[in-house]
C-alpha cells in the first residue's frame, strides 16, 4: 500500500471517529509524505495545525494508524514551507529538527521489565521503577538507584525509560555519565562561530526532554567543571517537574568526591539499593539464560548449583559463567553437560574472576549473601541487628573454622579491634549451645567454603 492510499484508509477510519466540522478543520487537507523505521511525517496546512494536531490529537492518530499499519509510529507534522525547504535527504534533517525529532534516547529495547528477574534482593526497586515508569515527574524525583557492577541497575533503568517511550509521548534520554562529560567538553573543542550553536545543542538534548537517565554518575567526580553544568541541568529539569533517574554504585552520601549541593539533590527524592543476587534469584537468572539456548534443556540441577554456588555477586559473571560451560560443551564436539564438564570449563574463570582471594573474604562474601545484605555492611561499623548477627557468624567461622588469628580477622572485617572478634566468637558460642537452627545455617555456609 502506498503513501497515498495508506492515508486515505487512514483518514475514512478516522472521519467516522471525529465530529464533521473537526474533521474538515484538522485532517481533510493533512497528507502522508513520508514513513521509515519510528516516524510518520504528515504535511499540514499551517503552523497552527502543527501544535493542535500533537496536543489535542496525537494518541488518536497513532492508535487509528496502528489499525491500518499494523505498527506504532511517532508523528511529527510539517508545514509545506518546511518540507520544500531542502532535498530528500536534508530535508527529513530538516524537519527532524524543526520538531525536535532529530533524538537518540539512547535506550536498549532488549531490556524491559518482563526479563527483569525478580528476587528478594531486587523486588523494591523493581516496584519503585514500575511506579516511576507509570507516572515520571510525579513521584520519587529524583529516583537514586545504587549497588555493586552487574547487579541490574542498568536494566532496571532502560526498563523504566522503554516503559515510559512505549506508553507516553515523553522524550526519554539514557546517557552514561562519561557521555554527559564528553558533550560538555565538545563545547570548548569548537571554534568561536560554532561555540554558541554547541551550547544550544547541548542544553536542547539535555534540558529539552522529559527524563533524564545518567548511568554511573560516580565517575563525575572526577569532572569538577562538569559538576557545574549538571547542576545547573539538574534544577533545570526538577523544577519543571521532569523525572531525573541517576545510578551509582554508592550511595549519593559515600560520593565524596561531588559536590555538597549534588549530593544534597540527589537525596531529594528517593534513594534505593540493589543488594546481591540470593541463591533463589541466580537460580532463577540461569533458567532463564538456559531456556534462551538452543541446548539449554541438557543442563542437570547440579551445574546450575555448582555455577549459582561460586558466582554469588555479580550477574555478569554468573551468566558469563553458564556461556562459557555452553561453549566448552561445543567445543567438546558437543558433549554432554554434566557437572564434571562444567568444572574443567570454570576452573579458570573461577579461579581468578569469582572465588575470593583469601578464605576470610569468601567468608564475608558468603555471609553477606545468606543474609541478604552487602559486603559493606559486615565491614561497617553498623549495629543494626540484621547486620551485627552476621557479622558476628562471619567472625566465629573464620576463627572457629579457619583457624585464622584475631587481629586479621579484625582487619578484613573494616578495622575491628581483636577484642571486637573475640566478643563475637564467644557470643555465637553461646547461641549455638540454644538454638539448633543456628547451627544448621553456619554448617550451610561452611559447606559452601571452596
Amino acid at each position: 500500500m502506498d503513501l497515498e492510499n495508506m492515508w486515505s484508509v487512514f483518514l475514512s477510519k478516522i472521519e467516522i471517529k471525529l465530529k464533521p466540522v473537526l474533521f474538515q478543520t484538522w485532517f481533510k487537507d493533512t497528507k502522508l509524505v513520508d514513513l521509515n523505521n519510528e516516524y510518520a511525517i504528515v504535511l499540514v496546512p499551517l503552523d497552527v495545525h502543527k501544535k493542535h494536531l500533537k496536543e489535542n490529537y496525537n494518541e488518536i492518530i497513532k492508535e487509528t494508524f496502528m489499525e491500518v499499519t499494523g505498527s506504532i509510529f511517532k508523528f511529527e507534522y510539517v508545514t509545506e514551507d518546511e518540507y520544500n525547504s531542502a532535498s530528500t535527504k536534508d530535508n527529513e534533517t530538516n524537519i527532524k529538527d524543526n520538531n525536535e525529532a532529530i533524538f537518540e534516547s539512547g535506550l536498549d529495547s532488549k531490556y524491559t521489565f518482563d526479563n527483569f528477574i525478580q528476587g528478594d534482593s531486587n523486588k523494591f526497586a523493581k516496584a519503585i521503577g514500575l511506579a516511576v515508569a507509570e507516572k515520571p515527574g510525579a513521584m520519587y524525583n529524583p529516583l537514586f538507584i545504587y549497588g555493586s557492577s552487574g547487579l541490574g541497575k542498568t536494566h532496571l533503568m532502560h526498563a523504566i525509560g522503554n516503559y515510559i517511550s512505549a506508553t507516553s509521548n515523553k522524550k526519554v534520554l539514557y546517557v552514561t555519565s562519561e557521555k554527559f562529560v564528553d558533550d560538555f567538553l565538545n563545547i570548548y573543542r569548537k571554534n568561536e562561530t560554532s561555540n554558541f550553536k554547541a551550547v544550544d545543542n547541548f542544553k536542547r538534548k539535555y534540558r529539552d526532554i522529559d527524563v533524564l537517565m545518567i548511568d554511573d554518575i560516580q565517575y563525575l567526580e572526577i569532572a569538577s567543571k562538569t559538576q557545574q553544568e549538571f547542576f545547573n541541568t539538574f534544577n533545570e529539569l526538577h523544577t519543571q517537574n521532569k523525572q531525573i533517574i541517576i545510578s551509582s554504585d554508592r550511595s549519593p552520601d559515600d560520593l565524596k568526591k561531588l559536590e555538597d549541593r549534588l549530593r544534597t539533590r540527589f537525596n531529594w527524592g528517593l534513594t534505593i539499593d540493589i543488594l546481591p543476587p540470593d541463591l533463589e534469584l541466580r537460580l532463577a537468572i540461569l533458567d532463564n539464560k538456559i531456556k534462551s539456548h538452543e541446548i539449554g534443556s541438557f543442563v542437570p540441577d547440579e551445574v546450575r548449583e555448582y555455577i549459582a554456588n561460586n558466582c554469588t555477586t555479580d550477574i555478569r559473571k554468573l551468566e558469563g559463567a553458564l556461556t562459557r560451560v555452553f561453549a566448552y560443551a561445543t567445543i567438546m564436539n558437543g558433549s554432554e553437560i554434566t557437572l564434571e564438564l562444567a568444572v574443567e570449563a570454570l576452573k579458570d574463570y573461577i579461579g581468578k574472576n569469582i572465588i575470593s582471594k583469601n578464605k576470610i573474604e569468601q567468608v564475608i562474601n558468603l555471609v553477606a549473601n545468606n543474609y541478604n545484605i552487602t559486603v559493606e555492611d559486615l565491614k561497617s561499623k553498623k549495629r543494626l541487628k540484621k547486620i551485627a548477627v552476621p557479622r558476628q557468624i562471619g567472625m566465629y567461622i573464620c576463627r572457629t573454622h579457619l583457624k585464622e588469628s584475631l587481629p586479621k580477622i579484625g582487619s578484613e572485617f573494616g578495622g575491628k579491634d581483636h577484642t571486637t572478634v573475640m566478643h563475637s566468637v564467644a557470643k555465637i558460642k553461646r547461641e549455638l549451645k540454644k538454638d539448633k537452627n543456628l547451627e544448621v545455617e553456619i554448617s550451610k555456609i561452611i559447606n559452601m567454603i571452596k
